[in-house]
């Protein structure tokens, strides 16, 4: 399911940006299930993962893709993360909650 390909996608008078499908499509997601939990619609991450025949382990650690700084959803989302930044990074370095905190690591990818 996390597999997948990367797509190129170019802006005039820019380099071209490499879209990250697998972390593109957990991060959509997350939302989507931080939107179910917040309409109430289920009542927990072990929900969500019944549901979608997932071990709740991977809801929750995709859940906390949500708390990104804003800015660097933006870069995944145009596809300017650094190389590094994948879903498989994520899932094994999980960012801090603190914004602050979160850019002082992604700043520290292009050290």
């Amino acid at each position: 399911m996390w597999g997948g390909r990367t797509d190129t996608v170019e802006s005039p008078g820019k380099v071209a940006n490499q879209i990250d499908q697998p972390l593109l499509v957990a991060l959509t997601r997350a939302f989507y299930w931080q939107q179910l939990l917040d309409d109430g619609v289920v009542g927990s991450g072990s929900e969500i993962a019944q549901r979608e025949g997932l071990h709740h382990s991977t809801v929750n650690e995709l859940l906390r893709l949500t708390l990104l700084e804003p800015a660097i959803i933006q870069s995944i989302l145009a596809g300017q993360q650094p190389k590094c930044m994948s879903l498989l990074w994520f899932q094994r370095n999980p960012l801090p909650t603190d914004w602050v905190a979160q850019r002082e690591v992604v700043a520290g990818f292009d050290a």
